[in-house]
Protein backbone atom coordinates (compact mmCIF):
# COMPACT_ATOMS: atom_id res chain seq x y z
CA UNK A 1 0.00 0.00 0.00
CA UNK A 2 0.97 3.21 -0.86
CA UNK A 3 -0.18 7.10 0.05
CA UNK A 4 -0.60 10.05 -2.17
CA UNK A 5 0.13 13.20 -2.18
CA UNK A 6 -2.26 16.09 -3.02
CA UNK A 7 -1.54 19.85 -2.65
CA UNK A 8 -3.93 22.20 -1.95
CA UNK A 9 -2.64 25.88 -2.43
CA UNK A 10 -3.04 29.30 -3.43
CA UNK A 11 -3.12 29.88 -7.05
CA UNK A 12 -0.16 27.97 -8.92
CA UNK A 13 2.35 27.38 -5.96
CA UNK A 14 1.30 24.10 -5.24
CA UNK A 15 1.69 23.09 -8.93
CA UNK A 16 4.88 24.77 -9.29
CA UNK A 17 6.34 23.35 -6.50
CA UNK A 18 5.44 19.99 -7.76
CA UNK A 19 6.87 20.99 -11.07
CA UNK A 20 10.11 21.73 -9.41
CA UNK A 21 10.74 19.12 -7.44
CA UNK A 22 10.03 16.61 -10.28
CA UNK A 23 12.56 18.35 -12.39
CA UNK A 24 15.14 17.99 -9.49
CA UNK A 25 14.36 14.55 -8.97
CA UNK A 26 14.36 13.54 -12.70
CA UNK A 27 10.82 12.48 -12.40
CA UNK A 28 7.98 11.51 -9.62
CA UNK A 29 7.80 8.03 -7.71
CA UNK A 30 5.15 9.14 -5.48
CA UNK A 31 1.46 9.81 -7.03
CA UNK A 32 0.50 13.18 -6.64
CA UNK A 33 -1.30 16.04 -7.68
CA UNK A 34 -2.05 19.91 -7.00
CA UNK A 35 -5.10 21.85 -6.79
CA UNK A 36 -5.06 25.61 -7.54
CA UNK A 37 -7.22 27.53 -4.86
CA UNK A 38 -8.10 31.60 -6.89
CA UNK A 39 -9.42 33.98 -5.40
CA UNK A 40 -12.57 33.86 -7.10
CA UNK A 41 -12.86 29.76 -6.69
CA UNK A 42 -15.69 28.99 -5.12
CA UNK A 43 -14.76 26.47 -1.85
CA UNK A 44 -17.56 23.89 -2.23
CA UNK A 45 -16.32 23.23 -6.18
CA UNK A 46 -12.50 23.07 -5.14
CA UNK A 47 -13.38 20.40 -2.33
CA UNK A 48 -15.10 18.73 -4.65
CA UNK A 49 -12.12 18.31 -7.13
CA UNK A 50 -10.25 17.44 -3.82
CA UNK A 51 -12.38 14.80 -2.89
CA UNK A 52 -11.95 13.18 -6.64
CA UNK A 53 -8.38 13.93 -6.21
CA UNK A 54 -8.02 11.74 -2.85
CA UNK A 55 -9.68 9.16 -4.47
CA UNK A 56 -7.73 8.77 -7.77
CA UNK A 57 -4.38 9.26 -5.55
CA UNK A 58 -5.20 6.73 -2.67
CA UNK A 59 -3.32 4.11 -3.37
CA UNK A 60 -4.39 2.25 -0.14
CA UNK A 61 -2.92 4.01 2.91
CA UNK A 62 -4.52 7.75 2.21
CA UNK A 63 -3.68 11.02 1.01
CA UNK A 64 -1.00 13.23 2.85
CA UNK A 65 -2.94 17.11 1.64
CA UNK A 66 -0.63 19.79 2.10
CA UNK A 67 -1.62 23.17 2.14
CA UNK A 68 0.35 26.75 1.88
CA UNK A 69 -1.23 28.34 5.09
CA UNK A 70 -3.05 27.82 7.85
CA UNK A 71 -6.43 28.95 8.49
CA UNK A 72 -7.12 29.85 4.46
CA UNK A 73 -9.15 28.93 2.22
CA UNK A 74 -7.46 26.20 0.86
CA UNK A 75 -6.24 24.96 4.42
CA UNK A 76 -10.16 24.95 5.14
CA UNK A 77 -11.09 22.91 2.31
CA UNK A 78 -7.76 20.29 2.77
CA UNK A 79 -9.30 19.49 6.84
CA UNK A 80 -12.54 18.84 5.44
CA UNK A 81 -11.06 15.83 3.66
CA UNK A 82 -10.40 14.59 6.56
CA UNK A 83 -13.85 13.87 8.06
CA UNK A 84 -14.18 11.75 4.32
CA UNK A 85 -10.95 10.21 3.70
CA UNK A 86 -8.12 8.74 5.08
CA UNK A 87 -5.74 11.95 5.27
CA UNK A 88 -3.18 13.81 6.97
CA UNK A 89 -3.05 17.54 6.71
CA UNK A 90 -0.05 19.58 7.01
CA UNK A 91 0.58 23.45 6.61
CA UNK A 92 2.71 25.16 5.45
CA UNK A 93 3.97 23.51 2.77
CA UNK A 94 7.99 24.35 1.11
CA UNK A 95 10.17 22.90 -1.59
CA UNK A 96 12.88 20.88 1.24
CA UNK A 97 9.11 19.37 2.79
CA UNK A 98 8.15 18.32 -0.61
CA UNK A 99 11.61 16.85 -1.37
CA UNK A 100 11.99 15.18 1.72
CA UNK A 101 8.69 13.09 1.14
CA UNK A 102 9.25 12.43 -2.45
CA UNK A 103 12.44 10.95 -1.41
CA UNK A 104 10.33 8.34 0.65
CA UNK A 105 7.76 6.79 -1.94
CA UNK A 106 7.34 3.73 -0.39
CA UNK A 107 6.67 4.81 3.49
CA UNK A 108 3.52 4.91 4.99
CA UNK A 109 1.32 8.06 5.38
CA UNK A 110 2.37 8.71 8.85
CA UNK A 111 5.92 8.10 8.12
CA UNK A 112 5.85 10.63 4.81
CA UNK A 113 3.65 13.08 7.63
CA UNK A 114 6.95 12.79 9.69
CA UNK A 115 9.24 13.39 7.01
CA UNK A 116 7.85 16.20 5.72
CA UNK A 117 7.57 18.14 9.25
CA UNK A 118 11.22 17.21 9.49
CA UNK A 119 12.10 17.96 5.98
CA UNK A 120 10.44 21.63 6.11
CA UNK A 121 11.90 22.10 9.70
CA UNK A 122 15.35 21.44 8.29
CA UNK A 123 15.31 23.12 5.39
CA UNK A 124 14.82 26.50 7.17
CA UNK A 125 18.74 27.65 7.79
CA UNK A 126 19.72 31.30 9.26
CA UNK A 127 22.72 32.21 7.79
CA UNK A 128 24.36 35.44 9.51
CA UNK A 129 27.31 37.66 7.63
CA UNK A 130 30.59 37.49 9.25
CA UNK A 131 31.39 40.65 11.33
CA UNK A 132 33.99 42.80 9.54
CA UNK A 133 36.67 43.40 12.15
Amino acid sequence: MKAGLLLITHGRLGSDLLSTVTSILDGNSLAAEAIAVRYDSEPDTVYEAASQACKRLDRGDGVLVLTDLYGSTPSNIANRLIDRYTAIVISGVNLPMLLRIMNYPSMNIEQLAEKAISGACDGVILTKRKQAS
